[in-house]
């Protein structure tokens, strides 16, 4: 199911953080907007689309396959974006976005997105910023997990 894409919503989350009212405005009305139910995939890991997403409502588990298994890295709550990476460099998707729950994500194609770079190169440079700065995050917390597992098995002699 399809609805309008609030510009509020839009300021509200990650990808948003620069823009003015009329920003936020003019990259909403290029964005798409999908409602899924519980359990709906959006992606799957490995898919071609590239597609950015903002979660403005619910909850989404990221996740991979390991070992035939899929396995919850991680839950994106309203707000946060994914997809920046396939976005930008056109590579496949490494991971799995499912509802947890009913939820709304807005969707944002790389060439409606591209559309702006002649009229608003502004909103362009401020969403690239965004996404800089959610990748960046992103990278932050796995390090952080990462050292916290290193302690742990360092401090624990591998004992679990």
């Amino acid at each position: 199911m399809s609805q309008t894409v609030q510009a509020d919503l839009v300021r509200a989350s990650a990808l948003g953080d620069e823009l003015d009212k009329p920003e936020a405005e003019a990259l909403a009305a290029l964005m798409g907007s999908r409602t899924l139910n519980d359990g709906e995939t959006l992606v799957r890991e490995s898919g071609p689309e590239r597609t950015l997403f903002v979660l403005v409502a619910g909850q989404l588990a990221v996740s991979n396959t390991r070992d035939g298994t899929e396995q919850v890295a991680y839950m994106m709550n309203k707000g946060e974006c994914a997809g920046a990476r396939s976005f930008v460099d056109a590579m496949p998707r490494r991971t799995t976005l499912r509802a947890v729950g009913p939820a709304t994500v807005y969707t944002l194609a790389p060439d409606r997105f591209e559309t702006l770079i002649a009229t608003h190169p502004r909103i362009v440079y401020k969403v690239m910023r965004a996404m800089f700065r959610i990748t960046h995050a992103n990278l932050l917390r796995m390090n952080q997990e990462t050292q916290q597992l290193t302690d742990y098995v360092t401090r624990t002699h591998g004992r679990y």
